[in-house]
């Protein structure tokens, strides 16, 4: 009974406030989080538009859903790839997800030595 009007005699002002005690915890979280995992997918984001604006025709590229080809036209929307030896399709250009880097080179040099 005595720690019902004791808890009532702190909420009248004897007590610092809630807001207090749980604003600090709660900054730091948020500048632990926005570190963490805001800033690095940002960064992710502006490289991944920058190699959709520097995209040029020659490159090889892979898109989202894995598949391997050589850009032959760049438009503001599309990428036409060629896939194969006379075949093209078009590809919407978000759909890029990065460039081979020389990958598909190496593996198709692997495959004539064994």
């Amino acid at each position: 009974m005595f720690s019902l009007f004791e808890s009532t005699a702190y909420a009248a002002g004897g007590q610092p406030g809630m807001l207090e005690q749980l604003g600090v915890p709660f900054a730091i979280m948020f500048i632990i989080m926005y570190f963490l995992m805001i800033r690095p997918q940002q960064k992710k984001m502006k490289d991944h538009q920058d190699l959709l604006t520097n995209l040029k025709a020659g490159e090889e590229i892979i898109t989202s859903g894995g598949i391997i080809g050589k850009v032959k036209n760049v438009s503001e929307s599309f990428v036409t790839l060629e896939t194969g030896p006379n075949s093209t399709m078009k590809v919407v250009k978000e759909n890029i997800s990065s460039l081979t880097k020389g990958k598909t080179d190496k593996t198709k040099s692997d495959k004539t030595k064994s």
